[in-house]
């Protein structure tokens, strides 16, 4: 037995050091990275909010979902620069945008909003990725007039009557919200959420990104449950594109199919794999925004 424990104790400790120096790598090369986004600043009345602004053309305004930022923002659709131009913010909490209200998808669409009035954009399309779903189709209800189109990409989705109950936090625990923490569970993502393990390389660093984490937890993630009476779907009528995988394991596919008949203009688009990333996709995805932003424009 004291063999066995041993052998536990040594194993469970080589883990822990491989763990570590992989984090370490990742967080460096993370940083560096980091340093190579033509990022912008500017103070709006909830705060300074940072943005990347490149490429020409219609205008897509891109909304990073969690454990996200300008990067990840501008990331989801950097392929499009040759096309449209891309404004990718990063919100409430993520890189050095700063949070002086509650933190609130409706206080974050009143940001979106100044930032247009700021870049001198009358309208635009607006992608909202996982999370981020929530601020766009907040920012098109709230602003339908600076509206052309709206994105939800593997996004989260709206309920089709008020729940009785839902989770009061949807993130992950407080505690686990560190690089190194996320990098000793990366090898149960492929389990947990069908993403790869290397997908940690994308969310560092963790600790740059962790207040916004939380505040999509609490507020952000449980608002469409939370306050159903301030999401009247049908109300959008500018066109919606909905793109999604149906092995999403973190954004369910189940959700889609059972509000879809909420949104009056509403084009679906689907895959029967990829996950929440849509990998393998890249180039439907890329031919569908084609033709639903040339049509729409």
């Amino acid at each position: 037995m004291n063999e066995i424990f041993i052998l536990i104790v040594i194993i469970l400790f080589v883990y822990l050091l491989i763990q570590g120096v992989r984090c370490y790598l990742y967080l460096r090369k993370a940083k560096r990275k980091l340093i190579l986004y033509n990022k912008r600043e500017v103070d709006l009345s909830y705060g300074r909010i940072t943005y990347v602004d490149e490429g020409e053309g219609e205008v897509i305004l891109s909304v990073h979902g969690i454990f996200g930022g300008y990067d990840q923002a501008y990331e989801n659709v950097k392929n499009r620069i040759k096309k449209n131009r891309v404004i990718a913010p990063s919100r409430f909490g993520y890189f050095n945008s700063s949070v002086k209200g509650d933190g609130t998808p409706k206080e974050q669409a009143k940001v979106f909003n100044e930032l247009l009035d700021i870049l001198k954009i009358d309208k635009v399309f607006i992608l909202g990725t996982s999370a981020g779903g929530t601020s766009a189709i907040r920012f098109t209800l709230d602003y339908p007039e600076r509206v052309k189109g709206l994105i939800l990409f593997c996004s989260a989705m709206p309920v089709n009557e008020k729940p009785s109950k839902y989770q009061e936090y949807q993130a992950p625990p407080k505690p686990l919200l560190s690089d190194y923490a996320m990098c000793l569970i990366s090898p149960l993502m492929p389990i947990i959420m069908g993403m790869p393990a290397s997908t940690i390389k994308d969310i560092m660093p963790v600790m740059e990104r962790k207040e916004g984490v939380v505040l999509d937890g609490k507020l952000t993630n449980p608002d469409m449950e939370r306050n159903y009476e301030e999401y009247p779907i049908e109300e959008i009528k500018v066109p919606t594109l909905i793109i999604h995988s149906e092995d999403d394991r973190v954004a369910s596919f189940k959700k889609v199919e059972a509000v879809k008949h909420r949104f009056p203009n509403l084009t679906l688009l689907t895959f029967s794999d990829g996950g929440h990333m849509m990998q393998g996709h890249g180039s439907e995805i890329d031919k569908s925004l084609d033709v639903f932003i040339n049509k729409s424009k």
